[in-house]
């Protein structure tokens, strides 16, 4: 089975919690599922699940560069010297990170408002990004678009791989089709030579 779904804002990316925060378990009824990677608690977006432990590690190891793609609103205006860099790939405190995609977008119409809105500030603007990966480090995406000077002010996630949210509402689930992601899970690679 595979699941998608789209995790709202403060929910943490697991089915348990002693301190009482949300978690998955208040979004998916689907038993036996555990989540192909993770999103950060202040992130949003696309989140698969699984109860097959090969796709599992095919969608989450970073050794497999499942693309991920996200939307990005960053304060300040970015220049195309920065989204440069951001292809590029910036140096973080871990290593430097590998070419992303980077392009400035206008505000996605498909956008649903956030609970807890972000702030708003009158005199620092703000901008739309769309930053795709092939890697996957911790709190990657903020990391580079704060080395680039554009703090990350909301980050969803919209697409992993040939995935995408698709409309789905936030806090809502998707049953997607486990034939067709196992099939992909399971080809051979292709010759080198």
């Amino acid at each position: 089975m595979l699941v998608a779904l789209n995790k709202p804002f403060g929910v943490l990316c697991q089915f348990t919690d002693e301190a009482g925060r949300r978690t998955l378990a208040d979004f998916v009824t689907q038993k036996g599922v555990y989540a192909a990677g993770r999103l950060d608690h202040d992130s949003e977006g696309l989140l698969l699940l699984t109860d097959d432990g090969v796709l599992q590690h095919r969608l989450a190891d970073p050794k497999h560069k499942q693309a991920k793609t996200y939307v990005v609103m960053v304060e300040g205006t970015p220049t195309e010297e920065a989204l440069e860099k951001l292809r590029r790939g910036v140096v973080l405190n871990d290593g430097p990170t590998l070419p992303a995609g980077a392009e400035l977008i206008d505000e996605p119409a498909w956008l649903w408002p956030r609970d807890p809105p972000v702030r708003f500030r009158k005199t620092v603007p703000d901008a739309w990004l769309r930053i795709t990966l092939k890697e996957g480090r911790n709190r990657q995406v903020r990391r580079m678009t704060a080395a680039v000077g554009l703090p990350t002010l909301r980050l969803i996630r919209e697409a992993i791989g040939d995935y995408r949210l698709d409309g789905l509402a936030s806090g809502e689930t998707r049953v997607l089709d486990a034939d067709r992601a196992q099939a992909r899970s399971h080809k051979e690679p292709r010759n080198r030579r």
